[in-house]
């Protein structure tokens, strides 16, 4: 099924459209924000940075524990009361007054996101068939990357226009109509009657982190993706570096580059979901960590701007071919009862492969060089994978021991 079908089904077209909308307000906010600290509060990259951090660093801590919650609530509720509680916090930022001010705010929005995002991840296994579970996987991230093409456009008309504010007006009216459109939705899936003690608690914590690291798939696929998520965190904010010290080129040329990555993702997600392969999910993951450090090494070892948007494109395709197959393969072979703690996990797993990445580029950039720093990655790629396959060989991608997929 290609991904444009899968939009035929109304109940996923309802909450692909929800995604869709939310997230164009989310990064007009997040434009908005950050125009706001550099232009107006006149700070410093530091500041812009800190506002970043602080989204993630939720993300990494609570992700975890909140998805042993989602796995015993209702996750139409939970999703709902996300999205109404994120557009007031979004009305916060019309208040804000330095940058500690928003990025507190930052942090909660993020604590608040800890659990719909697994929640949406627990839906979109309970209303997607299994065999159009990538398909719907590459529609969602499509929809993203569609946004963060564009979205910079809009964004920069609406502040120079209207200013910042009407960004975060924009944003919460976005939450608000994409609760709206989760309230529709028909989402047949029970909670599990067990009790909620903290001790109860913590042997569900316990049971969906022993899951993934007894299931040679999912394990492999988590590690796979955090490597791939590192690399291309640690490349964002050198981007820039290496157009103006290596290409000698401006600001137009660095929204070219950095607008290649999306370009490539959107490609790699149509090619996910119209070609079937009959090779193994963990098989698709390699030839993606593979392709992404080739990309880095073509931006490490030419400097001229033909092969710099290339080597974007690769890693882009090659991050689809990693992300979107880990998340499948998660959705496919987690049993209902474990799938808040496991998609949870993998959310946590992205933003600490996030956080890393943007803390040591820096460092590592002054210790070896900006174009030593690519090819050095895309070596590491090269011997990840490498050993990722000597590792899978031989091995099932299912877990240790049979699952029994329990019903909540």
């Amino acid at each position: 099924m290609s991904p444009q079908a899968i939009l035929r089904d109304r109940t996923f077209r309802t909450l692909w459209l929800a995604q869709f909308v939310s997230i164009f307000g989310d990064f007009l906010a997040l434009f908005g924000v950050i125009s706001l600290i550099t232009f107006r509060m006149h700070g410093t990259a530091v500041q812009v940075t800190a506002v970043s951090i602080a989204y993630i660093v939720p993300l990494a801590l609570i992700s975890p524990v909140a998805g042993v919650f989602v796995d015993h609530w209702n996750v139409k509720r939970l999703m709902i009361a996300s999205d109404l509680i994120r557009a007031v916090l979004i009305v916060l930022l019309l208040f804000a007054r330095d940058v500690a001010q928003i990025c507190a705010i930052f942090a909660a929005l993020s604590t608040v996101s800890s659990f719909f995002a697994p929640a949406q991840s627990v839906t979109v296994r309970t209303i997607v068939p299994p065999d159009r579970l990538l398909a719907a996987n590459a529609m969602l991230t499509q929809a993203f990357y569609v946004v963060r093409l564009f979205s910079p456009f809009a964004a920069g008309a609406l502040i120079a226009w209207l200013g910042e504010r009407v960004c975060f007006y924009l944003d919460s009216a976005s939450f608000a109509f994409s609760a709206i459109m989760i309230s529709t939705l028909v989402i047949l899936r029970p909670r599990a009657q067990t009790e909620k003690t903290l001790e109860s608690l913590s042997r569900d914590f316990v049971e969906g982190n022993r899951f993934i690291f007894t299931h040679a798939g999912l394990s492999f696929v988590f590690l796979a993706m955090g490597a791939a998520m590192f690399v291309l965190s640690a490349f964002s904010p050198l981007i820039s570096i290496y157009i103006r010290d290596s290409l000698s080129a401006g600001p137009f040329v660095f929204g070219v580059i950095s607008s290649m990555v999306g370009v490539g993702l959107i490609a790699g997600a149509q090619v996910l979901g119209r070609v079937h392969t009959p090779a193994s999910r963990t098989r698709v993951v390699l030839a993606g960590m593979l392709a992404l450090g080739a990309g880095a090494a073509l931006l490490g070892a030419f400097h001229n701007m033909p092969m710099a948007a290339l080597s974007t494109f690769c890693m882009g395709f090659a991050i689809s071919f990693v992300l979107i197959p880990a998340q499948t393969l998660s959705q496919q072979e987690t049993p209902p009862a474990l799938m808040g703690r496991v998609s949870s996990t993998f959310m946590s797993l992205i933003a600490v492969a996030q956080v890393l990445g943007l803390l040591l580029s820096g460092y590592l950039a002054q210790r070896l060089g900006i174009r030593a720093l690519f090819l050095s990655c895309g070596g590491l790629l090269a011997v990840l994978a490498s050993a990722g396959y000597l590792w899978m060989r031989g091995r099932s991608e299912g877990p240790a021991e049979p699952a029994a997929d329990a019903t909540v």
